[in-house]
Formats: structure tokens, sequence, C-alpha cells
């Protein structure tokens, strides 16, 4: 017995007569009752009283029928739902991303497309840069949120947000009443500083922005984004941060522009053998929406080779960093 066994006998029960059923299934009726007669004689017993005009089921028949109807049900269900998943429309997806996405662009994100392909689970984790890093490569996470730039021959990363970068400092700080602030003027300032251990890009960058300003920055307190917004404003130093801090909203901090409006680059990173189509639809979503708070581009990097900002680093020289795209 196969599905085509059960296709003709349910055809033939629908119609109540083998010449509708044929013309139906598109084949001759003597092949037809052939068909029947062997479904019958692999059953043990008889599908159709033919003794009437009309073809009739018998009891077995008509149990058999149902059955066979939830049969197909579940049949045309598992195809459909096997159908989206070959194309990401259902799945699970871990999605790793930085503490100031919390406060710009991550939520959004996730509600769009929820809103969108709500048969896909996204679960979110809050990790350091260098963590996602570490996720992605061991499969705890499947896609994150890193800052450029990214070398990993096993991971691949697209732009999709260039964000300026700001000073951060005491409400009554001088330098708070300037528009813009020269990094230079920052020489002789603490620094509180995210750690090199939870996230080098970002570390990298600033102390390269610091030494193209031609001072090596005093670092007087290490902490996480969210806390290093606490500790300026009670004055334990001054700090660079990305544009979307300022959404948190915090008592007694100034943000100011910095002369050159030096930017970071916002990563959307994948381990680069993953085919998972849901991960692929995940993708392709974010190219079109990106990430709110600025403009995104789509401009894949091979896995392992740098980008944009990285290239123009060393153009300009290890210790240098662009102001206008920084890495």
């Amino acid at each position: 017995m196969d599905l085509r066994h059960l296709r003709y006998f349910t055809a033939v029960a629908e119609e109540r007569h083998f010449g509708r059923a044929a013309q139906r299934l598109g084949i001759a009726q003597p092949p037809l009752s052939r068909q029947i007669q062997d479904l019958e004689s692999e059953l043990g017993f008889s599908l159709f009283d033919r003794s009437r005009r009309r073809v009739e089921l018998t009891p077995a028949g008509a149990v058999l029928l149902a059955h066979v109807r939830r049969v197909f049900d579940a049949l045309e269900l598992a195809v459909h739902e096997a159908r989206r998943a070959s194309v990401g429309e259902t799945g699970r997806l871990v999605v790793g991303y930085l503490s100031s996405l919390a406060y710009s662009g991550i939520t959004e994100l996730v509600r769009t497309f929820r809103g969108e392909l709500p048969a896909v689970e996204l679960a979110l984790r809050e990790m350091p840069p260098q963590e996602q890093i570490e996720a992605l490569k061991d499969g705890r996470i499947d896609v994150g949120f890193v800052r450029a730039p990214l070398h990993d021959a096993r991971l691949a990363s697209e732009c999709v947000r260039r964000e300026p970068l700001l000073v951060a400092l005491p409400a009554d700080h001088p330098l708070a009443a300037r528009k813009r602030i020269p990094l230079e003027l920052l020489s002789r300032e603490p620094f509180v500083v995210f750690p090199r251990q939870r996230g080098s890009a970002f570390f990298d960058l600033v102390m390269g922005l610091c030494r193209a300003a031609g001072f090596s920055p005093r670092i007087a307190q290490e902490a996480l984004h969210l806390d290093i917004l606490s500790l300026v404003a009670a004055g334990f130093g001054v700090s660079i941060l990305p544009e979307s801090i300022k959404n948190v909203g915090r008592k007694g901090l100034a943000l100011r522009p910095i002369v050159g409006a030096p930017s970071t680059d916002l990563l959307v990173a994948w381990r680069a053998d993953d085919a998972s189509p849901t991960l692929r639809q995940f993708l392709s979503f974010v190219r079109r929406v990106g990430v709110s708070k600025g403009k995104a581009r789509a401009a894949r990097r091979r896995p392992g080779e740098p980008g944009e900002g990285e290239r123009g680093r060393r153009a300009r020289g290890a210790a240098a960093a662009r102001p206008d795209a920084a890495e």
C-alpha cells in the first residue's frame, strides 16, 4: 500500500463512481479498478459495495476514509511547514547584541522581524563583543552585533550601521560648554574605558583616535558601557562612546560630538559555514531594514578580510585612525 492507492481510494469514495473518479485522477477506468482491487486484496476486506448502481462504501471503507483524510491533511500540513522551513520562515535564532543597542536599534529590529515572520523564534543574549565572537564560534549564538573590525576566518560579517562617536564628560566639566570637542583637548583628562579583554575592537579604536590626536590616554577606570556613564557622571573621568549610548539618559552627564566626526561601524556577524535558511532570512531582513539611528550598508565582506575602516587605518599607519570612518 502506498499514497497512490490511498489517493485512488479517496477519489472513488468521494465520487461514488469509478468512471468519474478515473476522470478526476486523469487515468483510465480499468487500471483504477485494478488498483482498488489490489488494495482490498492487501487489506483483506472490501472497501466498496458494488452490488448497487452507485458505488457505496462498506462500513470498513467509511472508517478507512475518515483516517485517510486525516493522513492527507497531516501530509499537506507537513509539506507546508517543511516548505516554510526551507526558506527560513520558521525556526529559532539566538541573537547576541551589545548593551548599547538595548537603547537604540535592537528592540525595534526584533519587533519588526517578529511582525513579518512570527513563526521564527528569536532569543536575545546581551554580551560584550569578545564574548559574542567566542559564542558565535562555539555555536551558543547564531548571529551577533559587534563593532568593527572583525578578523576571523570562521566568521562572516557585514556593516549595518556607521555610528558617530561622542565624548562623555561630567555635566559641570568646562569642556561641556563646547558644541564640539577636539580630541586633543582631552590629553590631560583621566579616561574611563571599555575593557580590552571584553572587546578589543572598540578599545583599540579609542586608543588609535587618541594617538592620532597626539596623546596616549591615561586610563583611570575600566567598565562596561552603561557603568561608564555612571562613572563619568560621578567625575571619575571622560570617555569616548558610540552615539547610541545617548538614549540611556543619565543625569549629570554631557555628551558632545567630536571634531572630525570619527565613527564606529556596527557589524552583524555569523558563522561563515552556517547555511541555515532561518539565518539567511534574518540577514536579508537586516540588510533591508537596517538597525535604526544610522545608515545601513550591505556590502558583504569575505571571512577574514579587513573592513574598509581597517584598510584605511593601515594606509595611514598602524597608529592612526581615520577621523571620518573609524574602524
